[in-house]
């Protein structure tokens, strides 16, 4: 957990994605996978269960950059954040042919939520 102006942060989550996540998710997955793949992997989406893994370890796996704290989508989660509004799950893809995990939807979650402690605990769906 981490603190501003010395309260507590604690960062709540919505108990599954948001239905707008499905199709970011399915747009973008489209860019790396065929419409078919992709497609299966979405209705896998909406099955998976909840999982929790660290911001850290999801960073490391994904080989992804930080964005920064100035970036526009960063800084209106951080906002989100502070102000308790629960967050939608991160929708991840293991990709097991390349040894990392694809982020499908939330990298800018995962990033505003870094930025406050890479400890921290994300919701997410792992397909």
């Amino acid at each position: 957990m981490s603190k501003i102006k010395g309260k507590a942060l604690e960062i709540t989550w919505l108990p599954e994605p948001e239905e707008h996540n499905y199709p970011a998710a399915e747009s973008y997955l489209t860019l790396l996978y065929s419409d078919r793949r992709a497609r299966k992997m979405v209705t896998s989406f909406r099955a998976a269960p909840i999982k929790q893994f660290k911001a850290k370890d999801i960073f490391r796996a994904s080989q992804l950059s930080l964005l920064g704290v100035s970036n526009s989508h960063v800084v209106k989660d951080r906002k989100n954040i502070k102000n308790g509004v629960s967050l939608s799950p991160l929708l991840l893809v293991r990709d097991e042919q390349n040894g990392r995990v694809v982020i499908a939807d939330g990298y800018h979650r995962l990033c505003a939520i870094y930025s406050f402690n890479e400890d921290a605990w994300i919701q997410c769906k792992i397909v």
